[in-house]
């Protein structure tokens, strides 16, 4: 987990408080989307020279984990 803090970081001040990329103002859902559009990771770096794969990767792990709680039907 602490790998992923050290590329997914929140700071209120920054987009809002959303989830960015090693603090840049790439929002985490900014990839996400990039990845829902079709491009590979390879292409996101291409496009965000910013990034590295690492980054992509962490973003999927991310929201991955975001989304993986338990749904208690009552």
């Amino acid at each position: 987990m602490a790998e992923l803090m050290d590329r997914i970081t929140v700071d209120s001040e920054q987009c809002g408080g959303r989830p960015c990329i090693r603090g840049m103002r790439i929002r985490v859902s900014d990839v996400l989307d990039l990845l829902a559009n079709g491009l590979s990771p390879a292409e996101i770096v291409e496009e965000m020279p910013d990034l590295e794969l690492e980054d992509v990767r962490a973003s999927l792990r991310f929201a991955s984990r975001r989304l993986n709680h338990p749904v208690v039907a009552a």
